[in-house]
């Protein structure tokens, strides 16, 4: 068994971890691209326990209590979606959250009330073309700090990346294009990672509405760095929940 602990840096509500992170560290035990379902919020400072069961799925455990399963899969997107780092700095400027409205302003990959350095400050924002659904980009230039002992982005950082800016999209209807505020959590991950960067590169991050069901929000997303090679895919589903939820109160 493998201890995981999920520092308080990395959270997404105020007292659990961003879900991207979390996905990305238990991936971290998975051989090639997985998916990763979160089955309670991840609690932060406390040791966890990663073990394989004996039909090959990973558990994340939190004492008797499962927080998190992962196995192996393919990840194959319906499409895939593409900017320029300048297309995607203009995207930013769009973003649908303002600042001052973010519902979740510590959050690690997309918290505004973090500084530079400490979380990602990813802000996806709509890009200015005609699509059949909508697409929205952000610019990522990784910090040094999060570079593993190989001198790459630690895999963990590109699910985070890739978090966020899906959530973003599953509040853009696929259907009618009209954007929504819902709080949503993420509920599965599914990513492959091609390669990874270099802290200092200059990446773009595109993502996308695929879907959705009762309260399931479905949407993709695509990492390339400046010269237009994938770097990551994933795929996500999020769940519709009443605010006290989204914070982490009962539902």
């Amino acid at each position: 068994m493998s201890e995981i602990i999920i520092d308080k840096r990395f959270c997404g509500p105020p007292n659990s971890g961003n879900g991207g992170y979390v996905c990305g560290r238990l991936a971290r035990q998975i051989a090639g691209a997985a998916e990763v379902t979160l089955r309670a919020p991840p609690p932060l400072d406390t040791p966890l326990g990663a073990s394989a069961t004996d039909d090959g799925t990973w558990e994340l455990r939190d004492s008797a209590k499962v927080v998190a399963t992962g196995r192996a899969v393919g990840v194959e997107l319906s499409r895939l979606e593409t900017a320029s780092f300048e297309e995607a700095r203009a995207a930013e400027l769009l973003t649908l959250v303002k600042p001052h409205e973010h519902p979740l302003p510590t959050c690690f990959v997309c918290g505004p009330a973090r500084a530079k350095g400490d979380g990602l400050r990813i802000f996806a924002g709509p890009l200015g073309r005609r699509a059949q659904t909508p697409v929205l980009a952000a610019s990522w230039v990784p910090d040094q700090n999060l570079s593993d002992d190989d001198g790459l982005v630690a895999p963990e950082f590109l699910w985070s990346a890739l978090d966020c800016p899906t959530g973003f999209a599953c509040n853009c209807d696929p259907q009618s294009n009209a954007v929504d505020k819902t709080p949503l959590l993420l509920g599965r991950m599914s990513a492959r990672i091609e390669t990874r960067p270099r802290a200092g590169d200059r990446c773009i991050i595109t993502a996308w509405p695929t879907g959705r069901d009762g309260r399931k929000r479905m949407a993709e997303a695509a990492l390339h760095d400046e010269a237009g090679r994938l770097l990551a895919v994933a795929r996500t589903t999020w769940i519709a929940v009443d605010r006290n939820v989204q914070l982490g109160g009962a539902s």
